[in-house]
C-alpha cells in the first residue's frame, strides 16, 4: 500500500486543530460581569479597560445594584486614556440574572455585600477601588483622584485579561 495514502486514512476530523469537536467552547468568548454599587464610575472604567486588554476575547458586562448614570469624570477621565465610555449605559445587575458568565468582578465592598445571588458558574474575584466620585477638594484634586483610581484599575483591569483571559 503506498504510504501516501494510508497516511491520509488515518486522519480524522480531529486530526486539524481547526476543526477540533470536543470542546465546543474553545473558541466562545468569556462572559464577565463588573459589579459596582450605581454602575457609574468605577464598574464603567473597569469595563472600559477589560473590554480593550481582552478584545475579542472576552464579553464584557457592567452593571450595578442601583444605577446612578454614567459619571461624567469617569467619561473624561478615561476618555484622557484613548478609551471612549461615553456609550456605556448605567444598567442593574438583574437585568443580567439569566447570562452564564464564567466571571464576576466587584469592584468595591458594597457590591459584594449587597449583590443578589443568581445561578452561575462564574469565578467571583473582588477588588475594592477607592470611589473617586467620592472626592473632595479642587478641581484638580478631585481629577486627581479620578486619575489615580483608574490607573489603579487600569493595572487591575490588565492583570485580570493577561491571568484569565489570554488563552
Amino acid at each position: 500500500m503506498d504510504t501516501n495514502v494510508k497516511n491520509n486514512a488515518e486522519l480524522t476530523w480531529n486530526s486539524f486543530p481547526i476543526y477540533n469537536f470536543g470542546d465546543s467552547n474553545l473558541h466562545m468568548p468569556k462572559k464577565v460581569l463588573i459589579l459596582c454599587t450605581g454602575n457609574s464610575c468605577r464598574s464603567q472604567i473597569a469595563h472600559g479597560y477589560l473590554k480593550h486588554f481582552a478584545g475579542n476575547k472576552a464579553e464584557v458586562y457592567s452593571a450595578g445594584v442601583e444605577t446612578h448614570g454614567v459619571n461624567p469624570k469617569a467619561i473624561a477621565t478615561m476618555q484622557e486614556d484613548g478609551i471612549d465610555i461615553s456609550s456605556h449605559t448605567s444598567n442593574n445587575v438583574l437585568e443580567y440574572q439569566d447570562v452564564d458568565f464564567d466571571f464576576v468582578m466587584t469592584v468595591c465592598d458594597n457590591a459584594k455585600e449587597r449583590c443578589p445571588y443568581f445561578p452561575t458558574r462564574a469565578q467571583k474575584f473582588h477588588y475594592n477601588f477607592p470611589d473617586p466620585a467620592k472626592a473632595t477638594g479642587t478641581d484638580e484634586e478631585i481629577q486627581q483622584a479620578f486619575t489615580q483610581v483608574r490607573e489603579m484599575i487600569k493595572d487591575y483591569c490588565r492583570e485580570f485579561a493577561n491571568k484569565h483571559l489570554s488563552s
